[in-house]
């Protein structure tokens, strides 16, 4: 390994060790560390449960506190509502997290109907992109779906973080169906790629061992994995228990996954526990 990505690495880790003694706001947190052209980044992926908690309580801002306390710059969400049904009052999930957080959002319609009345707002659900940084582009790919299945997507979003860009995709695989599954994510290899330095953030549904979970992990780090293993066992769902680890997040060649760790700052948000790794970009 080149002795500058090796001094960007253990900054990298120097800085995870000061912030894993105590919660640190964004507002409060030292700089991060960097080599020339590098950028260090924490990003989460967060399956949201349209934001009713193992309470049943709907929360959108109980969420919106979890983003925060964790000082995540990106956060790939799941199940999340557009002006869906009343399960969630008929809110626009993803613009009012961003409202919240202060953060640019992007939204992936996955499950897209008619108004339930004329001029009324389309009925979608799906995944959501938040960033810290710019957003410069954006698109949704749907999925392979079987006859029965629900209809999933690969969201991506370009992020221009201080002059550098880095791709980030979020996907929700099929709930029920490892054959779909399968297809899903050798799709998703296909979309991404590994030229460009990027991040895939997501519930997948499935194991990491799982046998269709190999295409990515043959592809991709797995960020449980990274310069630091992760602590435990990574375990995020269910919430109350977690005993499955399905919220995973995954880098390309460009993209080193420092330390990773599951979010247990108010477990009863959302029945899945979120999961955030502090990465660097480049250089």
């Amino acid at each position: 390994m080149p002795r500058r990505t090796l001094s960007v690495l253990a900054a990298g880790v120097a800085l995870v060790a000061a912030a894993s003694t105590a919660q640190v706001s964004a507002g409060d947190r030292p700089p991060a560390p960097q080599a020339p052209g590098a950028r260090v980044v924490d990003v989460m992926t967060f399956n949201i449960h349209h934001a009713q908690g193992t309470d049943d309580v709907l929360d959108l801002r109980r969420v919106a506190d979890v983003i925060r306390r964790s000082g995540a710059d990106v956060v790939g969400l799941q199940e999340v509502d557009r002006h869906y049904s009343e399960r969630s009052d008929w809110a626009d999930q993803p613009a009012e997290l961003a409202a919240l957080l202060g953060y640019h959002v992007v939204f992936g319609a996955n499950i897209d109907k008619e108004p339930p009345s004329a001029g009324g707002d389309r009925v979608q659900y799906g995944t959501a992109i938040l960033s810290r940084h710019p957003i410069t582009s954006s698109d949704n790919t749907w999925l392979y779906k079987s006859p029965g299945q629900e209809q999933r997507g690969l969201l991506r979003a370009t992020i221009d973080i201080r002059g550098k860009k880095v791709e980030v995709y979020n996907t929700h695989l099929a709930a029920s169906s490892q054959a779909d599954r399968s297809r899903q994510t050798a799709q998703i290899v296909d979309l991404i790629g590994a030229k460009k330095p990027s991040v895939l953030v997501g519930d997948f549904n499935a194991l990491p061992n799982a046998p269709e979970a190999q295409p990515l992990r043959e592809a991709y780090t797995d960020a449980w994995d990274g310069f630091l293993p992760g602590h435990g066992e990574g375990a995020t769902y269910p919430a109350s228990a977690p005993t499955e680890r399905i919220d995973v997040i995954y880098a390309t060649p460009k993209v080193t996954p420092l330390l990773t760790r599951v979010v247990t700052t108010r477990p009863a948000a959302s029945d899945h526990l979120p999961v955030i790794s502090k990465v660097v970009i480049g250089p």
